[in-house]
């Protein structure tokens, strides 16, 4: 198996209760993001940092030497590895408006504080 397959792994089971709350409100998530959207942000900014963590130690010893070239591709398996898991990640931090007045729909990003 990938090293980067086992690191979502590993992230996963040393997470599992936190992993296991974001993936029930991810999943409602899915099916009407209408309502839940901040909760949705709340809980998934503690999944990014997780995630970001497990992607430093991943990549921590191919960015230096001759495998420097290798680490972003490496991060981006990584990161394809858990969109399989969770397809919504990349919604987290996103603020929906539902403009009436004028009949459209239109999706702001907000930052979250990184660490």
């Amino acid at each position: 198996m990938p090293k980067y397959k086992d690191y979502v792994i590993k992230m996963i089971n040393e997470n599992k209760e936190i992993f296991e709350e974001f993936k029930a409100i991810h999943d409602k998530y899915a099916l009407d993001p209408d309502g839940l959207q901040t909760e949705f942000n709340k809980k998934g900014e503690i999944v990014r940092d997780i995630i970001r963590e497990y992607e430093n130690k991943l990549c921590a010893n191919t960015e230096r030497g001759t495998f420097a070239r290798y680490s972003g591709g490496l991060a981006e398996k990584f990161q394809n590895e858990i969109r399989k898991i969770f397809p919504m990640i990349d919604h987290i931090g996103l603020v929906a408006q539902n403009n009436q007045d004028k009949g459209s729909f239109s999706i702001k990003k907000i930052n979250l504080p990184t660490s």
